[in-house]
């Protein structure tokens, strides 16, 4: 019986995990500069709604890692380029690679990063659909 290659949810959890460790990244960066800017009044409270953001992202990217292990998936090769991100990977024994444009990465950063604000997305409903909110994504990742 032949292994069954790399299936569109073991895809799907390598996207996320992409997504999610440049989300992580963006919000640690953005509480850094929100705290040393001098800017704010009262930087704490942005630093509380950011940071709340970063811990949202860090729980999933944990449960996507721990599903890794499940899955015996591995991303070991990680680029940027100015067309946008490429990663490299093994799963179960299959060596792959992934690119992702940077307009549709960009977009499903913004999404999820919506959500994980707490933020109401600023299209319509069909848009909601299209990229479920943190909580169905949590869901979907529960598989065994």
């Amino acid at each position: 019986m032949a292994i069954q290659a790399v299936t569109t949810e073991e895809r799907a959890l390598i996207k996320s995990y992409l997504l999610l460790m440049f989300i992580h990244k963006v919000f640690e960066r953005d509480c850094r500069i929100i705290q040393e800017s001098g800017v704010f009044k009262t930087p704490q409270l942005y630093v509380e709604v950011v940071g709340n953001g970063a811990k949202r992202a860090a729980v999933l990217l944990r449960e996507v890692k721990q599903e890794f292990t499940k899955r015996a998936i591995k991303v070991y090769d990680i680029g940027q380029s100015h067309d946008g991100i490429q990663a490299r990977y093994a799963c179960r024994g299959y060596i792959g690679s992934m690119n992702i444009l940077w307009p549709s990465f960009r977009e499903e950063m913004m999404d999820r990063m919506r959500a994980y604000l707490g933020l109401v997305p600023p299209e319509s409903e069909s848009s909601e659909q299209a990229h479920p909110p943190a909580a169905a994504f949590r869901a979907s990742i529960a598989v065994p």
